[in-house]
C-alpha cells in the first residue's frame, strides 16, 4: 500500500477521535458520543451501530368480498361433475373464509360486472396491467392514510415500493409522492417481481438503509392485486389460484426510533432442486403462475436443516412471535411441521389466511401488523416467506420496549 495513503489513513482516524471528544458548542455534551445523539436525535444508539425499527404497519383490502363467488366462477370451467366435486371439497378444507378483490363479481357469478371476466374471455396482458394501473392508487391511498402519512410525508426520506402484480412507469411510487406531498428528492426503489417473499426483501432495504443513516424514515408499501391475473383452465391445480389469491395492500414506516419491532437480521435461503414448483411469468395472456402442490411437502422436508441459520441459531421453542406466509393452509401446516411448532404458534398466519386469503407479498405484514396489535415488549419473533426458485427469506425480530406507542 504507498506510504501517501497510509498517512493519508492515519490523518482521517486522527482528526475523526479528535472530532468525537471535542465538546460540542450547541448541546455542551462531547459530540458523537452514544448519549449525545440520543439527546439530539432521541435515537437508540447499540454500540455506535443505528437499530432500525418498523414503527408502525397499516393495511387495506378492496370494497368487494369474492370468496364465494370466485370459487363459483372456477366451478363452472370444470365440466367433469367429480372433478367440481373434488374442486369443492379442496376448497372447503383451505380455510378460506374472506377474500376481497379490486373486481365485482356479477350476481350469478359467470364474470365480473366490468367484464373484466367472462367465462368465454379473459383480459390480455395489456388489459390487465391497465387494470392495476388504474385501481392501484385508491387501496394505497387507504392504507397511508391509516397509516398517518398525510402528517409523516413530507418527513419521508426513502420509499420501497414492493410488487409483483402490475408494472408501470411513472408508477405508484410517483404518484404517492404528489399525493402525500413527499419530498422530491426522496430515494425510490421498487422490489418488483420477487413473488409473495418480497415483503421481506423490502423491509431488509429498509433494514439496511436505516443502518446506514439514523435520520432516514422509510416508507415500505406492499401492493398486490393477485385477482388481476386469474386463467382459464378446466385443471384444478390451475384453478386452486381462484380459491386462494386476493387484493391486498400494506403501509409501513420503518427508522431508529425505538418503537414497534425492532429488527435484528435477516437470512435467504435456497432449494434449488424445488426451482419449478413455485413459478411467475408473463405471458400474452397474463402473468402465468405455477404453484405446484409438492410445495408443502418440500417445505416441511427442507426447514429443519435450515432452521439454524434462518433462526440465527436460536430453538424455535425461544421465538414468541411467528409471522409465517399463509401461502395456504397446507404450507402453514407444513412450516409448522418443519420447525416442530406448537398447535396455536401460527394462529396469527391463520387467522389473516381465513380473513383476507394470499394477497402475495402484503399478507406477511398483514400478520405482523396483527401480532403488533398485541406485542409483549421483549418478545422475540420471526417473520418467514416463500417465493419463485424455491426461496425463502426470514427476518428475525425483537418487540420494543415503546411497542404500546407504535400502533396506528
Amino acid at each position: 500500500m504507498p506510504p501517501d495513503f497510509v498517512n493519508l489513513g492515519a490523518e482521517y482516524l486522527r482528526d475523526s477521535v479528535s472530532s468525537v471528544n471535542r465538546p460540542s458548542r450547541i448541546s455542551g455534551r462531547r459530540r458523537g458520543t452514544a448519549a449525545g445523539l440520543r439527546d439530539r436525535h432521541s435515537l437508540p444508539i447499540y454500540g455506535l451501530v443505528t437499530q432500525a425499527h418498523i414503527n408502525r404497519i397499516a393495511t387495506a383490502v378492496p370494497q368487494h368480498e369474492v370468496n364465494e363467488a370466485f370459487r363459483a366462477f372456477a366451478a363452472r370451467q370444470i365440466g367433469d361433475a367429480r372433478v367440481r366435486a373434488a374442486f369443492a371439497r379442496l376448497c372447503d378444507r383451505a380455510q378460506i373464509v374472506r377474500r376481497y378483490s379490486v373486481l365485482k363479481p356479477d350476481a350469478d357469478a359467470c364474470a365480473t360486472v366490468c367484464g373484466f371476466y367472462r367465462l368465454d374471455r379473459f383480459p390480455s396482458t395489456g388489459a390487465r396491467m391497465a387494470r392495476y394501473e388504474a385501481e392501484a392508487p385508491a387501496l394505497a391511498e387507504a392504507a397511508c392514510l391509516a397509516l398517518g402519512l398525510e402528517a409523516e410525508g413530507p418527513h419521508i426520506t426513502h420509499l420501497i415500493f414492493a410488487t409483483c402484480t402490475g408494472f408501470a412507469a411513472p408508477g405508484l411510487d410517483h404518484w404517492l409522492i404528489q399525493r402525500f406531498g413527499l419530498p422530491g428528492t426522496v430515494e425510490r426503489s421498487i422490489v418488483g417481481f420477487m413473488g409473495c417473499q418480497a415483503a421481506i426483501n423490502a423491509l431488509k432495504l429498509a433494514h439496511h438503509i436505516v443502518r446506514s443513516d439514523r435520520r432516514a424514515r422509510v416508507l415500505v408499501l406492499n401492493l398486490e392485486l393477485c385477482s388481476l391475473h386469474l386463467q382459464p383452465s378446466p385443471e384444478i391445480e390451475q384453478l386452486l389460484c381462484f380459491s386462494l389469491f386476493a387484493d391486498g395492500c400494506s403501509a409501513a414506516l420503518v427508522s431508529a426510533e425505538p418503537r414497534g419491532l425492532r429488527l435484528e437480521g435477516f437470512h435467504a435461503a435456497l432449494v434449488p432442486e424445488a426451482a419449478d414448483q413455485i413459478t411467475w411469468r408473463i405471458g400474452d395472456r397474463g402473468f402465468d403462475m405455477t404453484l405446484s402442490g409438492f410445495v408443502p411437502l418440500t417445505l416441511a422436508r427442507a426447514l429443519p436443516a435450515h432452521a439454524a441459520a434462518l433462526l440465527a441459531g436460536a430453538d424455535p421453542a425461544e421465538i414468541a412471535l411467528w409471522a409465517v406466509h399463509p401461502g395456504g393452509r397446507s404450507v402453514l401446516d407444513a412450516v409448522a411441521h418443519g420447525f416442530g411448532l406448537g398447535e396455536n404458534a401460527l394462529a396469527a398466519s391463520r387467522a389473516v389466511l381465513r380473513d383476507y386469503g394470499n394477497m402475495s407479498s402484503a399478507t406477511v405484514m398483514f400478520v405482523l401488523e396483527r401480532l403488533l396489535r398485541e406485542a409483549v415488549p421483549g418478545a422475540r419473533g420471526c417473520a418467514i416467506a416463500f417465493g419463485p426458485g424455491l426461496s425463502a427469506e426470514a427476518m428475525r425480530f425483537c418487540v420494543a420496549p415503546e411497542a404500546d406507542g407504535a400502533r396506528a
